[in-house]
């Protein structure tokens, strides 16, 4: 796998803080409701790098008596607000200030929704566009940084915990700058916490508190772009390995948005975060299962449910061949279908497979010379299997049985779904929703089996396959796979990839350390055929499958009812 290089953009690294523009406002009401109260006085700062590059300041007639609270509170008077203008007067002029919406200007107030409540009721009313910038309020801010340090989060409070040159008198002006100092303040917090970005910042507030939020540090370094994370602890031991398309975002949700509950252990045993950074999320997602399956970190779910694979196998080495639970493939001529990814999934296919072939249930083996007599077994006195070794069925009956299952398995699934569909059907149509719930289930489960048993062979049959695709940067990636599987560059493939050493047996199905692998190249290729930015350059044989698709069918509900004649 090849891909063009260039420089990244600011909007990849992520917009540091240093180069975002705060718009920090206050306004003052008569009340608490934008329906029933109005605005009687508007202040706003702009900042960037710690500069104030200006400010916004005007007292606005509500329209209405100023109650007498609001006056002993913020010193504003009918008199003081009778002259000054309209709203709808100073509301072009204020959106001016603030300016237009873009990802590096940010709205800033301290419980900022207050006051956005009163200027977008204004907007609605004089047909202008709600603001729709970044909204960053310091209480939230402070309710992450400082709670422990002060007795309540008012403004009065922050002001006096940062030692603000302004202190807040519940006027609009004195507030909004008293409320950018303690805006920069908590900023300082935040970087103790590695947040250096907008996009960390606007997320520091959902992270909730615990004991390892001091390890936020460890994600400073991470990028804003695809790739595979490793969580090691201090022996240097793989704990986790995870992927994502935003590798820095990703790791940091685990300090807060993740509620698993391995979460708490794991961050504490955390001592240090590498990661590989991908040129796209197929390449992160095949490293990641790669990791897992080569040294089974104890925090991954699926570090050693790999190894416990099975297949279903029409055995071809008996006289009377039957459909058994197996975890190894073996080269002696059998038809394997799978591996599945437990013994319940597998047996679940070999029971849709016998509703739809009476192939022989019991476990008895039969040598070549052994007597066909004695009582025939259970499901065949039920008449849901065939019984040749009791001699009830002819040898060349069975064995017409077991090359229409072969033939269904290899060749023609319908020769196998079809008799569950009409199965169904019938039952349906008898008003047995219950069984032909289950028929349906069979009909599906058989289904899927066969479309992932066939994706996968078709895709490893291909011995080597090129595709061109775009990266999250709209960078030019070429990727290789040699039956199936990602060629990693340089020496990677020999490090991460557990197969390396093993070449496919392609007269064997895909071995239990192979078939995840094939089934997410072959997802991903699917998903991307009808994408005009993936390409298919170079296939050496043929890349097809024949297995038709069926369509979805819901049983449980009655028919409706036929209308009187």
């Amino acid at each position: 796998m090849t891909a063009l290089r260039r420089q990244r953009s600011f909007d990849e690294l992520g917009i540091p803080l240093h180069d975002v523009t705060f718009v920090v406002l206050d306004l003052e009401t008569t009340g608490a409701s934008p329906h029933d109260c109005a605005v009687t006085e508007i202040g706003a700062v702009k900042y960037r790098t710690g500069e104030c590059l200006g400010t916004f300041h005007t007292i606005v007639n509500p329209g209405m008596p100023v109650p007498p609270f609001i006056t002993v509170l913020t010193g504003l008077t009918d008199a003081l607000v009778a002259p000054a203008p309209p709203l709808s007067a100073v509301l072009p002029a204020f959106l001016e200030f603030v300016g237009p919406a873009s990802p590096a200007t940010v709205v800033v107030g301290h419980n900022v929704r207050f006051d956005l409540g009163f200027l977008d009721a204004a907007c609605d009313r004089d047909g202008y566009p709600r603001l729709g910038h970044v909204r960053v309020d310091t209480v939230a801010l402070a309710r992450r940084l400082v709670r422990d340090e002060v007795p309540n989060l008012r403004l009065a409070t922050l002001a006096s915990h940062f030692r603000t040159s302004v202190a807040p008198v519940h006027r609009a002006l004195e507030d909004a700058r008293a409320t950018a100092e303690v805006l920069h303040g908590l900023l300082e917090r935040a970087g103790c916490l590695g947040v250096l970005g907008l996009d960390d910042l606007v997320e520091l507030p959902r992270m909730r508190a615990h004991p390892s939020s001091d390890k936020l540090r460890l994600t400073t370094s991470l990028p804003r772009r695809p790739g595979v994370y490793m969580f090691r602890d201090r022996a240097g031991r793989l704990l986790y390995v995870g992927k994502a398309t935003n590798l820095r975002a990703r790791v940091r949700s685990y300090f807060g948005s993740d509620d698993r509950r391995k979460v708490p252990q794991l961050l504490r045993e955390l001592a240090t975060i590498d990661h590989i950074e991908c040129s796209h999320p197929f390449e992160a997602a095949v490293r990641e299962l790669r990791l897992i399956q080569r040294y089974e970190p104890r925090f991954n779910r699926e570090a050693k449910a790999w190894r416990r694979y099975a297949y279903v196998k029409l055995a071809s080495n008996e006289r009377f061949p039957r459909l058994v639970v197996t975890r190894e493939a073996r080269a002696d001529g059998s038809c394997y279908l799978g591996p599945f990814r437990s013994s319940a999934a597998a047996h679940a296919v070999r029971e849709a497979i016998e509703s739809a072939a009476p192939l022989r249930r019991c476990s008895r083996r039969i040598g070549c010379n052994a007597p066909l007599e004695g009582e025939p077994c259970v499901p065949a006195q039920l008449g849901v299997a065939c019984c040749p070794c009791s001699g009830h069925t002819a040898e060349s009956d069975y064995a017409a049985v077991v090359d229409r299952v072969r033939g269904g398995l290899a060749a023609d699934p319908r020769v196998l779904l079809d008799p569950l569909e009409r199965r169904m059907q019938r039952l349906a149509a008898d008003e047995r929703f219950e069984e032909a719930a289950m028929a349906r289930d069979r009909v599906r489960t058989l289904s899927a089996a066969l479309t992932r048993q066939r994706a996968a062979e078709r895709l490893r049959a291909v011995e080597r396959l090129v595709v061109t695709a775009r990266s999250v940067n709209g960078d030019a990636i070429t990727f290789e796979l040699r039956h199936g599987r990602l060629q990693l560059p340089g020496q990677a493939s020999l490090v991460d990839d557990p197969m390396a050493d093993e070449p496919p047996r392609l007269d064997l199905p895909p071995r239990r350390g192979e078939i995840d692998e094939l089934l997410l190249a072959a997802r991903w290729l699917g998903r991307e055929a009808a994408s005009r930015s993936t390409r298919l350059l170079t296939a050496s044989g043929a890349w097809t499958s024949p297995l038709p698709r069926l369509p979805r069918y819901e049983v449980g509900r009655r028919p409706a009812a036929r209308p009187a004649r």
